[in-house]
């Protein structure tokens, strides 16, 4: 799987990407991941990426000639016929949710556009990116964070990132064994100690549910669909 994010904030991506899961991943040829500088793709000697708007409004918007240079520079083209999808982040655009990561998995490379101040030429969206996606509703300065969640989410289904490939994650996806049905979403876990005093004089005591701790397996895992608290879409 590759990422190629193209961004005028490189360096904000240094950080995350260089720990944890996806560092392994990474060192491990799992993924690759490519941050592109969106003003290399500028020729004046200011390198602007940016103008203002057409008919008035606040701000400036991102230009469609840089964009497009750098996704056509950027897109891998190869005999085995690459699948490729290039994505927009926009607060107009879908939203992210586990059932799109699950189909974004399946490409081979994702363009990943980063807008700035007040957005993208509309000509971007229309005829460059196969889609505009939101990770919520609300507004952001750019689009370099749903880039990063949208890289750790599809992460998670490469194989080999995660040790339980097959179960993605435990607490996001849940088989019930008595209805053989799969749910998405989470439910409360515990760890040690079992008993715990917030207070020195350990008056009050926060407890581990018991069932928990009961061996049962079958109780236990009707407990866990009980208090499981499905994702909303």
């Amino acid at each position: 799987m590759r990422f190629d994010i193209i961004t005028i904030f490189p360096e904000i991506f240094d950080s995350y990407f260089s720990t944890s899961i996806i560092k392994r991943a990474q060192a491990k040829k799992l993924i690759d991941i490519n941050i592109h500088n969106l003003r290399d793709w500028t020729t004046d000697r200011h390198q602007s990426v940016d103008d203002s708007p057409y008919g008035g409004g606040k701000g400036m918007i991102f230009k469609v000639e840089p964009i497009l240079k750098a996704v056509k520079k950027i897109k891998k083209k190869d005999k085995k016929g690459n699948k490729c999808r290039v994505i927009l982040f926009s607060a107009k655009g879908k939203k992210l949710n586990q059932s799109r990561v699950k189909k974004l998995s399946q490409y081979n490379q994702l363009i990943l556009i980063c807008p700035r101040y007040e957005g993208v030429d509309e000509r971007v969206a229309k005829y460059i990116a196969d889609e505009e996606i939101s990770i919520g509703e609300y507004v952001l300065t750019g689009g370099e964070l749903p880039a990063m969640v949208l890289v750790d989410a599809v992460s998670r289904f490469v194989p080999g990132v995660i040790k339980k490939e097959s179960l993605i994650e435990e607490s996001f996806s849940f088989t019930s064994k008595s209805s053989n049905k799969e749910f998405l979403g989470e439910y409360p876990q515990y760890t040690r100690p079992e008993i715990f005093y917030p207070e020195k004089d350990k008056k009050v005591a926060w407890r581990v549910p018991k069932i928990l701790i009961s061996g049962n397996h079958k109780k236990i895992q009707d407990w866990k669909l009980k208090h499981f608290k499905k994702i909303k879409k």
